[in-house]
C-alpha cells in the first residue's frame, strides 16, 4: 500500500485455508484496510493480544481445531473485546449455526467463496472513508 493512502481500521482474518487467507488480506488491503491473520483460533488470539486496535474480526465457521463459534464465544467472555464486531464466512453453515451466531451477535455471515464486493460493502458502512471537503 503507498504511504499517501492511510489505512483505514485493523481487522484480524481467522482461517485455516491459507491461501484464502491471504487472498483476502490482500484484497482489504488494497481497500486501504490493515490485516492481521490467523490461521487457528489459538493464533487468533495471540494477534488480539499484540494488535489491541483491531476494530473487526472476520472468522471461517468451521475450522480443524476450534471453530468460529468458539472464537466467538470466548470473545464475548472477554470483558475488552465483549463488543469487537465479527463477521463469520462459511461454505457449510447449518441452521443452528446461524441461531448460535444470532445469539452471539454476529454482524454479518458471508457464504465461501466470499463475494468480495458485498463484503467491501459492509465494510465501507461499518469504517466509512473520511472526506476531505474543501470551504470556499
Amino acid at each position: 500500500m503507498s504511504a499517501s493512502s492511510p489505512t483505514r481500521q485493523q481487522i484480524l482474518l481467522v482461517d485455516d485455508e491459507e491461501d484464502a487467507l491471504v487472498e483476502l488480506a490482500e484484497s482489504l488491503e488494497n481497500e486501504g484496510f490493515e490485516c492481521y491473520t490467523a490461521t487457528s483460533v489459538t493464533f487468533a488470539l495471540q494477534e488480539l493480544t499484540l494488535h489491541p486496535d483491531i476494530a473487526l474480526v472476520i472468522t471461517d465457521l468451521r475450522m480443524p481445531e476450534e471453530s468460529g463459534i468458539s472464537l466467538i464465544k470466548r470473545l464475548r467472555e472477554h470483558t475488552d473485546r465483549s463488543h469487537l464486531p465479527v463477521i463469520v464466512m462459511s461454505g457449510h453453515a447449518e441452521m443452528d449455526d446461524v441461531s448460535d451466531l444470532l445469539r452471539l451477535q454476529v454482524l454479518d455471515l458471508f457464504r465461501k467463496p466470499i463475494y468480495l464486493a458485498r463484503l467491501v460493502d459492509t465494510l465501507n458502512s461499518l469504517f466509512p472513508k473520511h472526506v476531505t471537503r474543501f470551504k470556499p
